[in-house]
């Protein structure tokens, strides 16, 4: 499938943060060009080549637009990088069109001994710009885990986060119906929010299993990990616990999940949660 190769699937390995070191690389090469010529204006080849590797640059960097959208295209509607993505994406495609600005720009000049002010502040401020988009990519891969772990994932993950606001009152607790829960398929997820509180629910051996959405370890989305008999594994950093009791089966986690219990109540599952739960 196409998709699953612009992911990085087959490679076991997203291909965008393979792909963007080709395009930072040249544009800041083009760049050491320009300050080399100004340097050495005798070189006559430095604003040549300046401009050459500058054109290269923004020749991969729109190859490696193409699974950077995809990956763009994959993030959940509810996750909380997608603003920073967005801003990612939207930085990216000013660079680019900034670049074409300046290789219009150079087209007329590379006979020249020394690059202009003109397309230099153009470099500069689009490798300023590079620097920013960059950081941006590093907060989507190490703080928000996006495509991370892909190739983990064998049921297709929970595409947004279910919110439910109307508790049955209980005994001791408040009874939450969960009504999508009944139509999961095997090794199956759904992400649920109550109060606040965000858990995932899936279904093994054809029971249901509710535990909390966010590993102990540095908070991977277990709603999109790996399932082997009653284990879930993290898509992070491959840590493991036992659906059933919570505890640790494999690090790097070292904290137990929390569980939460999945009952059936007058022909609804749903779960029963303390009554401290405040409805939102």
């Amino acid at each position: 499938m196409v998709k699953d190769f612009l992911e990085g699937k087959p490679l076991r390995h997203p291909l965008h943060p393979m792909l963007v070191h080709f395009p930072i690389g040249l544009f800041f090469l083009s760049f050491l060009f320009d300050l080399a010529s100004l340097v050495f204006p005798s070189q006559m080849y430095l604003v040549r080549d300046s401009f050459y590797a500058m054109l290269l640059g923004a020749i991969m960097a729109l190859v490696a637009a193409v699974p950077g959208f995809v990956d763009y295209t994959d993030i959940r509607s509810d996750h909380p990088g997608e603003r920073t993505a967005t801003a990612h994406l939207i930085l990216n495609l000013i660079i680019v069109g900034l670049y074409g600005i300046n290789l219009g720009v150079r087209s007329s000049m590379l006979s020249d001994p020394r690059i202009r002010t003109g397309p230099f502040v153009l470099s500069l401020v689009g490798i300023c710009l590079l620097c920013a988009s960059g950081y941006l990519g590093g907060r989507l891969v190490y703080d928000d885990g996006i495509g991370v772990g892909r190739h983990k994932r064998h049921m297709p993950p929970p595409r947004d986060t279910i919110h439910l606001t109307v508790p049955i009152p209980g005994a001791d607790s408040v009874f939450v119906p969960i009504m999508a829960a009944q139509q999961l398929r095997e090794r199956e997820t759904l992400r649920v929010e109550i109060g606040g509180q965000i858990m995932t629910i899936a279904k093994i051996d054809n029971q249901l299993f509710a535990f909390q959405e966010f590993c102990t370890h540095r908070f991977g989305p277990l709603s999109e990990g790996k399932f082997e008999g009653f284990n879930v594994q993290c898509p992070w950093h491959n840590s493991c616990f036992d659906v059933r009791t919570g505890k640790v089966t494999n690090g790097p986690a070292k904290v137990d999940l929390k569980i939460l219990k999945v009952e059936m109540r007058e022909g609804k599952v749903g779960v029963p949660l303390p009554r401290q739960i405040k409805s939102t």
